[in-house]
């Protein structure tokens, strides 16, 4: 599963011509989600089955797919909650300053003093609003990955360093 890039995970279904309702975990949704496409959709079990986009709309900003050989709503009610992936290599360039997900997690985060904030956990919400959850060891703090406070970002090396606005590290933790 590392060399795979997870874009998105199967709501529920939607109809009853076997369509499917995706919560996106990506920021270029046009680019992958495209009649002809080829997806990996994985398994709770841990398995991964090769699925062809047959057709695709959007709503709410939310892609509603019909994949080839799912045609009724009881097939892609099965769906439900496998996640969707696509292989890396399959990935263009990031535009610069731009990273995916996975780069940033488990990555040290240190205030430009050098002490450390915790470590990346997870990344939430779409490009233009992406915020970091840094776990420290007492729970969760959210920073906003822009640019005036995530000043240094260095996924080869592991490392964020964050110059955070007074009160936004205690403000953001839960």
């Amino acid at each position: 599963m590392d060399d795979l890039l997870l874009i998105g995970r199967v709501a529920r279904s939607h109809g009853n011509r076997g369509q499917v309702i995706i919560d996106l975990e990506t920021d270029f949704a046009d680019e992958r989600f495209k009649p002809g496409g080829v997806v990996l959709l994985g398994s709770p079990a841990g398995g991964l089955e090769r699925r062809t986009i047959r057709d695709v709309r959007f709503h709410r900003g939310r892609p509603i797919v019909g994949f080839e050989g799912v045609e009724t709503m009881d097939a892609a009610e099965a769906l439900a909650g496998t996640s969707l992936h696509v292989p890396l290599t399959s990935v263009g360039p990031l535009p610069a300053g731009t990273y995916h997900h996975h780069e940033l997690v488990g990555c040290d985060v240190l205030d430009t003093s050098g002490a450390q904030v915790g470590r990346v956990t997870a990344v939430e919400g779409p490009m233009e609003l992406s915020r970091l959850v840094v776990s420290d060891g007492r729970g969760e703090i959210l920073i906003p990955l822009a640019a005036h406070i995530c000043v240094t970002i260095d996924p080869a090396g592991r490392r964020i360093v964050v110059d955070p606005p007074e009160g936004l590290i205690e403000l953001n933790r839960r």
